[in-house]
C-alpha cells in the first residue's frame, strides 16, 4: 500500500516538474528579453499566452510520440500528456497574472522571484525523491535558469538597442 502511494507522488511530481519547470525558464527568459521593448508588457504578455499555447502543446505532443515509442502504457501516455501540459499552462498563467495586475517592473521582479522560487522548491523535492543532495540541486538548477534569464537579457538589450 505505502509502496503504491509514494509511486503515486513520484508520478504527480515528475509530471508536473517537467512542464512547470520549462514554463518558468520560457516565461523569465521571454520577459528579461523584452522587457526593454517600447510596448514591453502587452508584447511579454503575448509572448507568455504563445508559448502557453503553441510550445506547449507542442512539448505535450513531443512526450506524448516519446512515451509512445517507449511503450508506455497508453493511459500513462495520456496521463502525463495532459498534466505536462496543465503544469505549464498554470505556471504561465501565474505569470500573466502578475503582468497584468501590476506595474511592468514590479511584476518581472515578482514573476522572478516567484519562478525561482517555484524551481527551488521542484528541485528540492526531486533530489530528496531521488536521494541526491538537495541544496546542490537547487543552486545548479537556479544557475542554470539565471544563466538562461541573463543570456536572454542581453539578446535582448542588443536586439532592441540595435534595431529599436
Amino acid at each position: 500500500m505505502l509502496n503504491k502511494i509514494v509511486e503515486k507522488t513520484h508520478n504527480w511530481q515528475t509530471r508536473f516538474s517537467f512542464g512547470s519547470t520549462s514554463a518558468i525558464i520560457t516565461g523569465l527568459a521571454l520577459m528579461a528579453g523584452l522587457h526593454s521593448e517600447p510596448n514591453a508588457k502587452i508584447s511579454i504578455i503575448g509572448g507568455i499566452l504563445v508559448i502557453a499555447l503553441a510550445d506547449n502543446i507542442s512539448d505535450s505532443f513531443g512526450i506524448h510520440i516519446y512515451q509512445e515509442s517507449e511503450k508506455i502504457e497508453t493511459r500513462e501516455v495520456w496521463t502525463s500528456t495532459i498534466f505536462n501540459f496543465i503544469a505549464r499552462l498554470i505556471v504561465s498563467l501565474s505569470f500573466i497574472a502578475l503582468l497584468w495586475l501590476l506595474p511592468l517592473n514590479t511584476a518581472i521582479i515578482s514573476s522572478l522571484i516567484w519562478g525561482l522560487m517555484l524551481l527551488a522548491m521542484i528541485s528540492y523535492m526531486v533530489a530528496k525523491n531521488e536521494s541526491a543532495n538537495p541544496y546542490l540541486s537547487v543552486l545548479t538548477h537556479l544557475l542554470i535558469a539565471v544563466g538562461v534569464i541573463f543570456l536572454s537579457n542581453l539578446v535582448g538589450d542588443l536586439l532592441i538597442n540595435r534595431f529599436g
